[in-house]
């Protein structure tokens, strides 16, 4: 981290800016040629270069032109970032105006109409910076540049795209080669005007952003609002309230992927309507049937009429065959006396602990994507069953978390590599050979390392980037976001 003074701003045209600040692009069209070095405070000035973005990116803005955008209102200008000039490039031939506009917000036509006007176009490639607060200002309606009120002392620890990012975009530009995912262009597109009512939107829109590269982190992430009652499991499952136990436990299962379409309140998962006397405390139907039976009290222990309820309620609500079929659980803070302990054994009944399913539903909350019911099913279905089930549900969680640990870890190998070496992608045999010799969490086969960047590379997750190569060992990969891990 160094620091740097910045003692004027360059005016550019506010669209202009919120792009740049936004990772959109890395340019901007300047009157004259720039030197690397020269640093400035990113200054927007009026709508007036409107009719130069395409027709996608008017989106951004409503139909009135004003920038709605917190930039300039009324006689006040709000400063958000610093940039370093890398290069400034002329651009005078009109066959790569075309390139050039896909690779900006920029219409081709707008382009060529300012070729027409002046021999060349000076495009700058900026580094962008985030001011740790923005600078408000008065409006000054003319010149190229404008003085700061004071002097501004500023590091350059907040870039809007790592080293190794802008160095990838940067390459693509002065190259003019196409975009790489333009169908992903046009559908952030269709989601500014969406993403701010609806959250969902908004988290799809910035994990676009960062697939594209037009963004280095996602928003900062609000907890799972879930995880205030998910705290309570085990407290409550270690106290007498008994009905609040069994909507929480219903929660879980549903919280962990589980449902149930039966209105039977004797055989259901709905949180509202428990099963009461005479029914399943809880019975899930997809993707596989469990039935279960919720016993809350750490201070007394589980009779053999707990693992008897559970089979006579079984086989009244769902029959031999169904229940034969379902997974067994019961949910217990006390111990098993040892006839009942058998009696889950026999039975094939897992008796799980409430901390140990609060466990399962707090990784679940904090990474939606890690617990797959598929794959927890067999656990279940094994031995051992009774109070022994417990310590294998526990395992299996701590299988998924060393699974993390590792993706985690290539995530930050691919990051680290690209910034120690200067590279925008690093190539697999260079990757395996780094991750050998690194702190992992475990080692792993050459295709057992591959398959898992393939899975990192996914669009559907998106920490990494892939270019594919000739053979498996030539592929390349980049890096998009972090995977971090709440320990």
């Amino acid at each position: 981290m160094s620091l740097v003074n910045i003692d004027r701003a360059i005016r550019l045209p506010a669209p202009d800016v919120e792009a740049l600040i936004q990772g959109r692009m890395i340019a901007a069209i300047v009157w004259r040629t720039f030197n690397p070095g020269e640093q400035y405070a990113l200054y927007p000035t009026d709508n007036s270069n409107m009719p130069l973005m395409k027709p996608k990116q008017m989106s951004l803005f409503p139909e009135s032109g004003q920038l709605e955008l917190p930039l300039v209102v009324l006689d006040k200008v709000s400063v958000k970032a610093w940039a370093r000039c890398e290069l400034c490039q002329m651009v005078n031939e009109s066959e790569s105006l075309e390139a050039l506009s896909r690779l900006t917000v920029w219409k081709t036509e707008a382009l060529q109409q300012i070729l027409l006007e002046k021999p060349y176009i000076f495009l700058a490639y900026l580094r962008v910076y985030l001011l740790p607060q923005p600078l408000e200002m008065p409006v000054h309606p003319s010149g190229n540049f404008v003085s700061l009120p004071k002097s501004l002392t500023v590091t350059d620890s907040t870039p809007v795209l790592s080293e190794s990012i802008f160095a990838k975009r940067r390459q693509k530009l002065e190259k003019l080669e196409p975009p790489e995912h333009p169908e992903l262009e046009e559908l952030q597109s269709a989601l500014v005007h969406l993403s701010t009512t609806n959250s969902k939107a908004k988290q799809l829109d910035a994990e676009i952003k960062m697939f594209l590269g037009w963004s280095e982190n996602l928003p900062t992430a609000k907890p799972d609002i879930d995880l205030d009652w998910i705290s309570a499991i085990a407290q409550i499952g270690n106290s007498s309230d008994g009905n609040t136990f069994e909507k929480l436990v219903r929660k879980s299962f549903i919280k962990l992927g589980f449902a149930n379409s039966n209105t039977n309140p004797k055989a259901s998962l709905n949180p509202e309507s428990t099963g009461g006397a005479g029914g399943l405390d809880f019975y899930c139907e997809t993707p596989y049937p469990v039935a279960g039976e919720c016993k809350a009290s750490k201070h007394e222990s589980v009779p053999n009429s707990v693992t008897a309820q559970l089979v006579h309620l079984g086989l009244t609500h769902l029959g031999q065959d169904k229940f034969e079929r379902s997974v067994k659980i019961i949910l217990a803070a006390g111990p098993l006396t040892n006839p009942a302990n058998q009696a889950a054994i026999g039975s094939k009944m897992n008796v799980i602990r409430p901390e140990t399913l609060q466990r399962l539903v707090e990784l679940k909350a904090k990474q939606p994507g890690s617990i797959d019911l598929l794959q927890l099913k067999p656990c279940l279905e094994q031995q051992p069953f009774g109070e022994e089930a417990d310590a294998k549900v526990n395992r299996y969680i701590d299988e998924v978390r060393e699974k993390l640990k590792v993706r985690s870890h290539i995530v930050q190998l691919v990051k680290d590599f690209l910034e120690r070496t200067k590279s925008t992608s690093v190539e697999f045999n260079q990757l395996h050979g780094a991750y050998a010799f690194s702190m992992s969490p475990q080692p792993l086969t050459y295709e057992e390392m591959h398959q898992i960047l393939i899975e990192l590379s996914s669009p559907l997750t998106g920490y990494l980037g892939r270019i594919k190569g000739q053979d498996l060992g030539r592929d390349r990969f980049y890096f998009l976001r972090d995977l971090p891990l709440d320990d």
